[in-house]
Order: structure tokens, then C-alpha cells, then sequence
């Protein structure tokens, strides 16, 4: 019987290493749970944190234990329902990325996470409620308060390099001539934050990417009260405003920088979408892209791997470079428009490939388009390394991005983009360690919580610098929240507005009843502002 015993004991034992990739996993007593999303006040659209799966003896694995190792439920105990979509993520690396969105606001939640029916490190976590979900118009009046409660970093690289150029700003000055200099041939909008509220008025003819906009000021706006301001944001690819900074510039917002112009960089309207949309109608984020990694790193192709469009001539030479070296680089277009009278040179089309394909591939060639390749942080955020072209557009992580450390450097004419590809074959321990610091990299700065982070200090410093009082101006519009007509949540805050104004109201009816001795009314008053 104890022989049968053994041979059990050692069958399980077997077959859990078998499917861990050889570390063994007898129990969750060492495993780790940490993130924003065990924390009350992360407020984002889709919550998310993270469990490291570790061995009997404490040791982290790193390879997989299996996509169903960990069970992830949620309750709120004084709800009879949770409405809340629960994804958890296998990294593959031996650790899981837990994604969930809230369509309600609960008093209270608790997590459970589950290895065989068994809690986790310090599960079940409970928020202390009430947890708010994204839909809720709740903000933090004190902004610091908010950047604590989110981890945001003291300050970004390029929001300083920005924004060091220009001494002051003057709302009404800009309100004037930004207009003149660029409404007629671009295509604007006018923003201006009032009492947390969102007005707008678009200059152009194509002003549809005005959207991606409005929900991002939309969705911060609920979450932390903005500073006043006012501010214009180009809704076009290329960055505008080329003076140098001995002639009057103009401050533009813009999705995308250059080493000629001197807007001012956002997260791009890409990576923004897809940070709201999250676990929603967009199916390729920063979440999504870290469970569909492709095959461990010995088993990828030995190739180099592009698709896209003909948007630059690069990308012309790149295809044409293929052909010529096909063992090499494995690139072909998906659609003409820029260059078609060339698709009969560099055709036939070949069909749309899943990104998460991608992967399957251990180099990925990262090549400017229209302007800078916005793929970029889906690409550090798989396990393949970059081959990153040269360029002189950049996004807003860019200066925090350091070469042969998180990516390796390519000549924009891609003339020396072989020799890279070879010293990659023949270095490939070192190809891979620069995938992993590219994906850490990614993990650690392109987050949704650190694209909220990024914005609101970009409109925090940018508001210092305002010299007149933003105004609601003539023309402009109000953007109103989306209604939550089914899942409604009551603010436990009081608004900052809403403060003033009962003060306000007090004081003048203090001096009322001084005269009239009537206080009823006051007491009504109060009742109502108060509700």
C-alpha cells in the first residue's frame, strides 16, 4: 500500500512539472498577489494586478503552470449581484496578468484568488468600499491625493522637455491666433476644463479623431478634479507648430512629436483608445498583448517580421530587401494608398495577420509610417525583440527608451537593418535579454494607469504656466458625460463647486436672517444643496 502510495504521490508530482515546463508546483503558500487593482482608489477602467506562481520551497517559476492554475471570484457581500468581467491572464513567464471591469459601483469587494480551492498569499482582498466603477462621476477633489492613491511618478521626461520652452501661456492670446495661424489648414480643437467640466469648439474639416479626445478628458475628469485651463490639440498625424523658440510659438497638443517641430506630446490617440476600451470593444492592448506572446523564445522563427502599409518609402525598400533576403525578413504589404502606382513593384497584398501572430517571430521591425509607428508599445510588450528604424518622430515614452538595452537601433535608410539581424542570430542570449528589458519596459510605463498618470501631470504643469484666466468661450460646446442610466452611483465626495456655493449661499443667507430673523429658509436651502 505504500509502494502504490509513492507511485501516486510521485504520478501527481510527474505530471504537475509536466505541464509547468519541469518547476514544480505543489501549493499557492508562496505565491504573490500585488497590484493597483487590489486598491480602492485605482480607478480605471479596467482594474488589473498580478499573481507570481512559486514552487513548494518559494522559489518564482518561470515558465508557465498551466493557463487554469488560479481561480479568480468576486463578490460584494451586501450585493445580491456582481456585474463584473473577470479575465485572468496566463504571461506564460510564470506569472498572471488579472484584468477586471466593474459595470457597477459596490459598497465593498472581495477578491478571492484561488489555487485548487485554496487562497492565495493574503487572499481574499477586500476593497473597502465604495469601489467605484468607470462609469461613476466621482472625482478626487485634491490631486495629489489622486497621484498617491495612483503611484504616479513625480514627474515624465518629455512632459519637461515640452514644456521648458515656453516661459508662460496666455489663454486669451492663443484663443486669438492659434485659430488664424492654423484653423483654416489643419484640423483643431479648443479645449477649455472649467469647474471640471469639458467645453469644446473644433476648427478643419476632419475633425472625427476629436472623439478620442473628449473621452480621455471625459474619463479623467471623473476620477481627480482638473485644474482650469485651456488648451488646443491637433487632430492630425503630423506635429505643427516649427518656429523656433526665438519667435513666438504656440503651444499644440499633438499625438506625436519630431525633432523639427516643438509640440506638445500625448499619449497617442491609439494607446489612449485602447486604454479606455480595455476588456471592451478593443481587442489589442497592453493586457491582451502579454497573454498572446507566441511561442517561448528557442521555439520562435529565426526571422525578421513586418506587415502594414505603404504609408513611407522605407517601407518600400524594406519589402523590396525581403525579396532579396528572404531567409532573413519575411515583410509584405497589406494595403496600398500612398504608393499605388508602385503595387504592380511591390505587390500582391498579402492578408491581414493577427498581431498576436506576430510573436511567432523573435525580431519585429518597427518602422516609421505617416509619422512614428504607434505599434510600438504592443511590439515591446510581446517577448520577440525590436529592431527599431532610426527616426526623428517620436511618442511620449521615447526619451525613456534606451537603445541596445530595450530595443536594437536601425539606420532610418534600414541600410545596416541585415548586419542587426545577423548580430542577433549569432548573439541570441543577448537578443533575448533586450526582448525581456523591451517587455519589462513596457509592463512598467505603458500601463493604463500610467497613461492617466501621464495626462494629468501634463495638465497639471501646463495649467502653472496659464498668465489669464481660461475661459468658456464663444462657439464652444459642453461635453457631457455619458449617462449610467442602468448601474447610477451615488458620490460620497462633495463637489469642490458645490462647497463653494453652499458657503456662499450660507454666508449671504446668514446676513438675511440677521435682518429678517427667519432661518427656515436656510435650513430648506441647505437640505436641498446638500441632496
Amino acid at each position: 500500500i505504500h509502494y502504490l502510495d509513492v507511485l501516486v504521490l510521485f504520478f501527481i508530482c510527474f505530471m504537475t512539472m509536466a505541464s509547468s515546463g519541469g518547476e514544480l508546483l505543489c501549493g499557492g503558500k508562496y505565491s504573490l498577489v500585488w497590484g493597483p487593482g487590489l486598491e480602492t482608489n485605482v480607478v480605471l477602467p479596467a482594474r488589473f494586478f498580478y499573481v507570481q506562481a512559486a514552487d513548494s520551497s518559494g522559489r518564482n517559476l518561470t515558465t508557465s503552470p498551466g493557463e487554469k492554475t488560479f481561480e479568480v471570484k468576486m463578490v460584494a457581500p451586501v450585493e445580491e449581484f456582481t456585474r463584473i468581467w473577470i479575465q485572468v491572464l496566463d504571461r506564460h513567464d510564470g506569472s498572471f496578468l488579472v484584468r477586471y471591469r466593474m459595470y457597477a459601483t459596490y459598497t465593498d469587494l472581495h477578491i478571492h484568488v484561488l489555487l485548487k480551492d485554496k487562497h492565495v498569499a493574503k487572499s481574499p482582498f477586500i476593497l473597502k468600499g465604495p469601489v467605484y466603477h468607470e462609469g461613476c462621476d466621482c472625482p478626487q477633489p485634491s490631486g495629489s491625493v489622486w497621484e498617491a492613491h495612483m503611484h504616479c511618478p513625480q514627474s515624465f521626461p518629455q512632459i519637461d522637455r515640452d514644456l521648458a520652452i515656453y516661459s508662460s501661456v496666455d489663454p486669451d492670446l492663443n484663443a486669438q491666433e492659434i485659430p488664424q495661424r492654423f484653423g483654416q489648414r489643419q484640423s483643431l480643437c479648443h479645449y477649455t476644463i472649467k469647474d471640471n467640466r469639458v467645453y469644446v469648439q473644433t476648427f478643419g474639416e476632419h475633425v472625427g479623431f476629436r472623439i478620442f479626445m473628449d473621452a480621455i478628458l471625459l474619463s479623467l475628469s471623473r476620477k481627480v478634479q482638473l485644474p482650469d485651463m485651456e488648451f488646443f490639440v491637433n487632430l492630425g498625424d503630423w506635429p505643427l507648430e516649427k518656429r523656433k523658440p526665438t519667435e513666438r510659438m504656440h503651444p499644440i497638443f499633438s499625438w506625436c512629436g519630431s525633432n523639427n517641430t516643438r509640440d506638445i506630446v500625448m499619449p497617442t490617440y491609439d494607446l489612449t483608445e485602447s486604454v479606455l476600451e480595455t476588456m471592451g470593444r478593443v481587442s489589442l492592448d497592453m493586457m491582451s498583448v502579454q497573454a498572446n506572446t507566441g511561442p517561448p523564445w528557442p521555439e520562435k522563427n529565426a526571422t525578421a517580421f513586418w506587415r502594414g502599409r505603404d504609408s513611407r518609402q522605407e517601407r518600400l525598400e524594406l519589402v523590396k530587401l525581403s525579396r532579396a533576403q528572404p531567409d532573413a525578413i519575411d515583410a509584405a504589404f497589406t494595403n496600398f494608398f500612398f504608393f499605388k502606382h508602385d503595387e504592380g513593384l511591390y505587390g500582391p497584398l498579402v492578408k491581414h495577420v493577427s498581431f498576436f501572430d506576430f510573436f511567432k517571430y523573435k525580431y519585429q521591425i518597427n518602422i516609421d509610417g505617416t509619422v512614428a509607428a504607434y505599434r510600438l508599445p504592443y511590439l515591446l510588450a510581446g517577448d520577440s525583440v525590436v529592431l527599431k528604424q532610426d527616426s526623428g518622430y517620436y511618442e511620449h515614452f521615447y526619451t525613456e527608451l534606451r537603445p541596445w538595452e530595450h530595443y536594437i537601433p536601425v539606420r532610418a535608410d534600414l541600410g545596416d537593418l541585415l548586419e542587426k539581424i545577423q548580430w542577433a542570430r549569432d548573439h541570441d542570449e543577448e537578443a533575448k535579454k533586450i526582448a525581456l528589458a523591451g517587455q519589462q519596459f513596457a509592463r512598467n510605463h505603458l500601463m493604463g494607469s500610467s497613461i492617466f498618470c501621464y495626462y494629468y501631470k501634463l495638465f497639471q504643469e501646463y495649467a502653472k504656466l496659464q498668465v489669464t484666466e481660461p475661459k468658456v468661450r464663444e462657439g464652444m460646446e459642453h461635453v457631457e458625460q455619458p449617462s449610467d442610466d442602468l448601474f447610477p452611483c451615488s458620490c460620497h465626495r462633495t463637489r469642490v463647486r458645490d462647497t463653494l456655493m453652499l458657503a456662499c449661499i450660507r454666508g449671504t443667507l446668514f446676513r438675511f436672517t440677521l435682518v429678517t430673523k427667519t432661518t427656515p429658509v436656510e435650513s430648506r436651502l441647505t437640505d436641498v444643496i446638500a441632496g
